[in-house]
């Protein structure tokens, strides 16, 4: 008889650790795993160790942080997409990326089943089962968080424990994390309580603010069509620039975000993020199409950029409607060109400068001085025009 196997999306975190045990114990002869290198806590010699240890037959593990950046995360960039105003949507980036090489992977072994450890209750379920029904609706999905005896946290680690699982959280420290090249998300323990603020622990990208320097850092980013190509006046790879501004950013307290968001399922969550980087580019991004894009297709465009951050965030990545959304942010991006100079300093991000050669600002008719090029009197024409359809008499 033919061996039950099961290709399991594995982080190297408490879940999917549990998870391998448990499926063995569940009728599957034989877990895979596959492991996507996207900048997590984990390196990728120690996923394949601690893969192994906990009963994995084969752990494959691929760097797709330069697919992760140049597929996803500047497409995001250049829709400003943010979730309900401070989730930068790391997570949800990586998603559907990594159910992509999980399809392709069952393909390659043969195999029907593939698995994961997302909460029963969270995002991550949702964005992963989604993109791979829609990869390949005849993939069978295993979610063990959803069927299993263990519900909570701390019985999990119970079962670790037991089983001699490698895992390195304790009931002390029972934060839940996920991280990628653009950031951060973290949540469970004491972010549970609302009341709580955050412990200082829990973070791991920034400085609290009472440790950032005492003075201020000049940073200049370049844009070559909505892409940053330069930190500095030196031309970078995106992932490269990303790191880097993660340091820097980082250093001076940008970057943390307090969150109770709505999540998919219809509840409310709470969770802190971190992501100095993404933050940085989306303030310099936003100041480069304030200088560039007419005022219409501005306005539209922050309708489409919430649009595109809630279609991510709800992992409907490979619709229709995000590819024909790429199409229109495309074509505003054709003079988001030039350079944006920032001030980074006890956790803010302020503009110092902007330079582009396709700038709308026209100092001629903005200026109060002596240069004055707008003709004053057409304002009264223009305000009776303005004013007519709001008049009741």
């Amino acid at each position: 008889m033919a061996k039950k196997k099961i290709i399991l999306a594995y982080s190297g975190g408490l879940d999917t650790t549990c998870a391998i045990p448990w499926l063995k114990e569940h009728g599957f002869d034989e877990v895979i795993c596959f492991s996507a290198n996207l900048g997590s806590e984990f390196t990728p010699e120690d996923l394949i160790r601690r893969g192994k240890a906990t009963g994995a037959s084969k752990v494959y593990v691929k760097d797709l942080r330069k697919e992760l950046a140049d597929d996803y995360l500047i497409r995001g960039l250049k829709a400003n997409a943010v979730y309900e105003d401070k989730y930068v949507l790391s997570t949800a980036y990586g998603r559907p990326l990594i159910a992509k090489y999980l399809v392709e992977l069952a393909r390659k072994e043969g195999i029907d089943h593939v698995g994961h450890g997302c909460s029963a209750k969270g995002n991550d379920q949702v964005r992963l089962d989604v993109a791979v029904k829609m990869l390949e609706p005849e993939l069978k999905i295993v979610a063990p968080l959803r069927y299993w005896e263990l519900g909570s946290r701390e019985s999990e680690i119970e079962y670790a424990e037991k089983k001699h699982l490698p895992i390195k959280l304790s009931k002390e420290k029972i934060y839940s994390i996920d991280q990628n090249i653009w950031g951060i998300a973290i949540e469970c323990g004491a972010l549970e309580d609302l009341r709580n603020e955050a412990p200082e622990d829990s973070y791991m990208l920034s400085q609290k603010l009472e440790a950032t320097p005492d003075t201020p850092e000049y940073i200049d980013i370049t844009f070559e069509k909505g892409v940053p190509t330069a930190l500095n006046g030196k031309n970078m790879d995106f992932s490269d620039l990303l790191e880097t501004l993660n340091g820097i950013a980082g250093k001076h307290g940008v970057g943390r975000t307090d969150l109770v968001e709505d999540r998919i399922v219809g509840i409310k969550s709470r969770e802190i993020y971190e992501a100095p980087g993404a933050w940085t580019l989306i303030h310099a991004h936003k100041e480069l199409e304030a200088a560039v894009l007419d005022r219409e297709t501005l306005a539209f465009k922050e309708v489409i950029s919430q649009k595109y951050a809630q279609l991510v965030y709800q992992g409907l990545w490979f619709t229709r409607l995000r590819k024909s959304l790429d199409a229109f942010i495309d074509k505003t991006q054709e003079h988001v060109t030039g350079t944006i100079g920032l001030k980074l300093f006890r956790g803010n991000i302020l503009v110092a400068s902007r330079d582009t050669e396709y700038s709308l600002y026209k100092m001629n008719l903005a200026t109060y001085g002596d240069e004055d090029a707008f003709v004053r009197e057409n304002a009264e024409a223009f305000i009776d025009l303005y004013a007519m359809p709001f008049l009741e008499k």
